[in-house]
């Protein structure tokens, strides 16, 4: 059995990742693709309970260096768990965020460098990386607009507010700058042309 596909999708929180990847799955299951849904921290057990603790707006006092860690340590536990075995069956996967999320949160927004990161990143996961990597792109406060008109609750990351997701923005264009496997698109316009730039890479990405 052939190797799998793994496809994960990124961006500042609000620009529109869960719809476009129920929109991904649907039209890959339609084309006969044997899938996997993921998101990250979480998907485990163990990643689970580690994401409850890194959400949680009451623990306010833990240090970027911690949060970089949990981050690690729950990606860690999803990538032997659930990535690989699943991509060794030769199952597409599809990941609401993944590394990239670290380099542009802790990386960048928190300043703890692209070297640290880099580094945590590549021994979490033992050296696997995305095939393809989708970052929907859109300002801070259009995503906070969105949020809000959904009646979402903060999370702790979120409640940093609209400079600390400008930040992050930075840090994924900046990634994407650096690397070809991170496709950019404008989270601005509707859900279908949205989805319809994102069939357009995929197929080009997968021949």
């Amino acid at each position: 059995m052939g190797k799998g596909i793994f496809i994960t999708f990124e961006g500042i929180d609000g620009c529109g990742k869960s719809t476009q990847l129920k929109m991904t799955m649907d039209w890959l299951k339609e084309m006969g693709h044997d899938l996997i849904q993921i998101r990250e921290p979480g998907g485990t057990v163990v990643g689970e309970k580690i994401r409850n603790i890194l959400l949680d707006k009451k623990n306010d006092s833990m240090t970027s260096l911690a949060e970089l860690l949990l981050y690690e340590a729950a990606r860690a536990q999803i990538t032997e768990e659930v990535i690989r075995p699943a991509l060794s069956e030769g199952k597409v996967v599809v990941s609401d965020r993944f590394f990239d999320s670290t380099y542009a949160y802790q990386g960048c927004a928190r300043g703890l460098g692209e070297e640290l990161v880099n580094t945590l990143n590549h021994i979490a996961t033992n050296n696997l990386e995305p095939d393809i990597t989708i970052c929907l792109d859109i300002s801070p406060m259009d995503a906070l607009k969105r949020r809000q008109a959904r009646g979402e609750a903060e999370d702790r990351l979120e409640a940093l507010g609209t400079s600390f997701q400008e930040k992050v923005r930075e840090g994924y264009l900046q990634l994407a700058s650096k690397d070809s496997r991170v496709k950019i698109i404008d989270a601005s316009s509707t859900p279908d042309e949205i989805q319809a730039q994102i069939r357009e890479y995929i197929l080009q990405k997968l021949g």
